[in-house]
């Protein structure tokens, strides 16, 4: 029971966070840090008041390894809510971060010194070969928005590029995350509850940097088109609705991949985030009508393809056939 509600609440919690995101982010394109800020603040208070006690409980984990923790964390999830101010669009952005398999094997081989099957390998040029793929085509998109002789034109392409930097910044800087977070666990025992309450409440202080732009979105969330909230009849502006839609399903998100890790083996906890990337890709073309073209299609066929042969899904398949097949072979005997 704690599986099946662990996978409902990720891809409910995941992909309506990804609808709502994309309606902040059409109508304003530079609300990531809001939106960030949002997201950290609600996770921090329930943590605080649920996981820390008020701040009576103590944390297992020493802080000074929470701090480089949080450093990281802080960094990647503002850099990748900031590079939607740089024209990339919303499918990309989910598939440019499919490829976080290639940034931990590259980190695990020069950090962890890891050695990899020939399959793993495959697979990572598999996720390769689709991101490039849907990166190029995206990038001939924006070529063709504008004359390319025309130095908006030009401009607009830098800007995108920029965009692309960022999210590969966050995609390393996230395995890196990740390596260090794996080396504390083996240390200090896993503790994934503390984790997310202390990588969500110790950088809010940082927003402050960040608050002439976090301010100027409040002001422009308040003019936006006034809302009924259905039940309670209550007006808001629109963009704060869908925030706070946003905000709640990130958190359900968040707990129920928690869940996940605690329920179910890493093999199943990868499968499920995948099939949900993939279904939100499909939600984002086919309801906001994003431009995708058939090669950007077989972009994220090959990228999909690429993360089950990562997981070892086929093996584990072909495994439980032949131990289907032993069992029949048996029954027939007896």
């Amino acid at each position: 029971m704690g599986t099946l509600l662990a996978i409902l609440l990720v891809f409910v919690g995941c992909c309506t966070n990804v609808v709502f995101l994309e309606l902040l982010v059409r109508d304003f394109p530079g609300c990531g840090n809001i939106v960030t800020f949002a997201q950290f603040a609600f996770i921090a208070l329930e943590g605080f008041i649920f996981e820390s006690n008020f701040g009576r409980k103590k944390s297992t984990i020493p802080m000074r390894n929470y701090m480089i923790m949080v450093t990281m964390f802080f960094t990647v999830s503002v850099i990748n809510n900031y590079a939607l101010n740089f024209n990339i669009a919303m499918p990309l952005h989910m598939i440019f971060r499919s490829g976080s398999l290639i940034a931990n094997m590259i980190l695990g081989i020069i950090i962890l010194k890891k050695r990899y099957s020939a399959s793993k390998y495959m697979s990572v040029a598999l996720i390769s070969a689709g991101i490039f793929i849907c990166t190029i085509m995206s990038a001939k998109q924006v070529n063709v928005a504008n004359n390319p002789s025309d130095e908006e034109s030009v401009h607009t392409f830098i800007h995108w590029l920029i965009g692309i930097a960022m999210l590969t910044f966050a995609l390393l800087m996230s395995a890196r995350m990740g390596i260090f977070q794996e080396t504390l666990y083996k240390q200090y025992g896993k503790h994934s509850k503390e984790a997310l309450f202390y990588n969500h409440c110790l950088p809010l202080p940082g927003f402050l940097l960040l608050s002439s732009d976090i301010y100027n979105h409040c002001i422009h969330f308040n003019q936006s088109t006034p809302a009924e909230i259905p039940g309670i009849g209550l007006t808001v502006p629109v963009m704060w609705l869908y925030l706070l839609i946003n905000v709640i399903t990130q958190y359900v998100c968040i707990r129920g991949v928690f869940i996940l890790t605690t329920e179910c083996a890493s093999l199943t906890v990868t499968l499920v985030v995948t099939l949900r990337k993939f279904l939100s890709l499909i939600v984002s073309v086919w309801y906001f009508q994003n431009p995708f073209t058939v090669w950007h299609w077989v972009g994220t066929a090959v990228v999909f393809l690429g993360t089950l042969l990562y997981t070892e899904v086929w093996t584990s398949v072909r495994a439980a056939l032949r131990r289907a097949d032993v069992k029949g072979v048996e029954a027939k005997r007896q």
